[in-house]
């Protein structure tokens, strides 16, 4: 089929030739009137193989019927049996992309191509943004509640917060995107991961940062342990479902390492 591509390509440029001249200009599918105009299947979200094949059946079917109105005004006999071989060859891509679907696409193959998907997903979203949540819930533990009861002021502890929380995030968010590149590891765009990572971590220290907010020391104090429970069973629930841990282990590892910074944060504070 190549071959019989390169022919038509070749042909078409002789014909052009023939009836323009040799300069041949540069022509989009946005400059041809009644084209269908489709954005780049990469902006498409959330993006998955089925999703791609149905994307690109589409788009054969929509050019092979700009191809069918294009002929019907077209009186000049070589361009009519030009856009007649492109119809056919749009009828043929249709047919093999049906027939992959329904032939050659089996279960097995589904279930690999779903699985390469999910591994994709996990590597350059939740485990980005599982990194972020931990870093920004779990470190920013310390200095917040050694704030919090070095000084029993809200608002002075809020500030710390805010401060330790955008920090983090800044942080986290260059470090991610720098350490890997993504075109090896297949982790995907370097900036999408820093950003997740960045965004995360910022919300995990915003958790127990917010409570502050309230003027009672004691009542916000209160609030902003009971987020922090939330936050690592939350970090626990993820990483029993995402990255094939067991939920007791995830919840032990977490949930122990998370007490552990803030009895150092509180004892500090307290000292």
């Amino acid at each position: 089929m190549g071959d019989e591509e390169n022919d038509h390509r070749r042909w078409l440029i002789d014909l052009f030739r023939q009836k323009f001249g040799e300069h041949i200009p540069l022509i989009r599918r946005q400059d041809v009137s009644g084209f269908v105009h489709h954005d780049p299947i990469w902006f498409v979200r959330p993006l998955g193989i089925e999703k791609v094949r149905r994307q690109a059946e589409a788009i054969e079917l929509e050019t092979r019927n700009f191809y069918r109105a294009a002929i019907a005004s077209v009186s000049d006999a070589e361009l009519r049996k030009l856009l007649g071989d492109l119809i056919v060859a749009e009828d043929r891509h249709l047919g093999i992309a049906q027939h992959l679907s329904e032939v050659e696409l089996t279960t097995t193959a589904k279930s690999v191509e779903e699985e390469a998907s999910r591994r994709a997903f996990v590597l350059q979203y939740v485990q980005p943004g599982l990194t972020g949540l931990i870093d920004g819930s779990v470190s920013t533990l310390a200095p917040i509640f050694a704030a919090a009861f070095a000084t029993h002021n809200t608002w002075q502890t809020f500030l710390v917060g805010i401060a330790a929380s955008l920090g983090a995030g800044i942080s986290m968010a260059f470090a991610e995107a720098l350490a890997d590149d993504g075109n090896i590891s297949g982790r995907g765009s370097p900036w999408v991961r820093g950003g997740v990572t960045g965004l995360m971590t910022a919300l995990g220290g915003l958790g127990h940062t917010l409570p502050y907010l309230i003027p009672n020391f004691w009542t916000a104090t209160s609030v902003a342990i009971v987020v922090v429970f939330i936050e690592l069973w939350i970090i626990a629930l993820v990483r029993a479902r995402f990255m094939d841990t067991r939920f007791f282990r995830a919840a032990l590892e977490v949930v122990v390492g998370g007490l552990l910074v803030f009895a150092v944060g509180i004892l500090i504070g307290s000292a």
